[in-house]
């Protein structure tokens, strides 16, 4: 079975937050780094994973995250405070 992920970035004064889904975290979240594509994350410079979870039912991740990017940004900040509460960048845990 495929693992798919759902994170959140973050820029580094934490003014700006992102979801997104992707099934390669390490990848994803090198090319909001580098900037490798135009867009949201490049734009607001949102370059710091602060959370991620993970799944194998590609469908569940879909549903989570359109439910999440609908959220306050009150309940984002507590599902990041949960297990981050510091909003390190999580890149290092990852990379590996």
């Amino acid at each position: 079975m495929k693992t798919y992920y759902i994170y959140m970035m973050s820029n580094y004064s934490d003014t700006v937050l992102y979801i997104g889904i992707t099934n390669n975290l390490v990848r994803r979240v090198l090319e909001h780094k580098t900037g490798s594509f135009d867009g949201f994350t490049k734009e607001y410079h949102c370059n710091k994973l602060v959370w991620y979870n993970y799944c194998e039912d590609i469908k569940a991740i879909i549903e989570q995250e359109k439910r999440m990017k609908k959220w306050k940004r009150e309940y984002k900040e507590n599902l990041i405070n949960e297990k981050n509460p510091m909003w390190n960048d999580l890149f290092e845990q990852i990379k590996e």
